[in-house]
């Protein structure tokens, strides 16, 4: 499929026919996602995938009764991740494994350190939410590249979320992107003109 028909096809499903997608799909989307982009290579992102049906029902209240989260067959979970001291260390040691010249890890290190140094706790985690968006725009489109359909949904309780999936921190879940088979109709896809989206 062109990536042209992905975008213009994919839309936000409301509700999934319950249909299992196969597990070496889900893998391949795992994928797509993994190599999302991120300022710095930070990857400040992780996923909480639920399959289990029970889970699922009792994270649907938390998330305004959406069926969505009942009906798709694996819902990911999108979770900021603000520990750069953290994530620093764990690029560091992910360039060294991948043997980068010591000058290029030097220089990378040094750039996500002061830039984290100069942000608040409150920015971080802006900037983390921000990213890990990147991510779960990868997971939209290659839903619909691998032949399934997904659902971007931010309307949901992340402290309710975080205590039933028992979500560690410092990870906050910041957007859900259920995946399944499509069971409604998608309405015709409308946009602002591009004269509005250019000023």
């Amino acid at each position: 499929m062109e990536f042209t028909d992905i975008v213009m096809q994919r839309y936000a499903t409301k509700r999934f026919d319950g249909r299992k997608i196969p597990e070496e799909k889900i893998e391949k989307l795992l994928e797509l996602v993994r190599f999302a982009p991120s300022a710095l290579n930070i990857q400040p992102w992780k996923i909480k995938m639920v399959t289990d049906q029970q889970v699922k029902e009792q994270l649907k209240p938390a998330a305004f009764n959406q069926e969505q989260i009942t009906t798709c067959s694996h819902l990911l979970v999108f979770c900021a991740d603000p520990d750069y001291d953290g994530l620093i260390k764990r690029l560091g040691i992910l360039m060294k494994n991948h043997h980068l010249p010591d000058e290029i890890q030097t220089m990378v290190i040094n750039m996500a350190r002061q830039f984290a140094e100069n942000m608040t706790p409150d920015q971080l985690f802006s900037w983390s939410q921000a990213q890990t968006y990147l991510a779960l725009g990868n997971a939209l489109n290659g839903a619909k590249a691998l032949g399934f359909d997904s659902c971007p949904m931010g309307g949901f309780n992340p402290e309710e979320f975080t205590r039933i999936l028992k979500i560690p921190e410092p990870l906050v879940p910041v957007m859900l992107c259920p995946v399944g088979y499509a069971a409604d109709t998608p309405m015709p896809k409308i946009r602002f003109p591009k004269e509005d989206i250019l000023f």
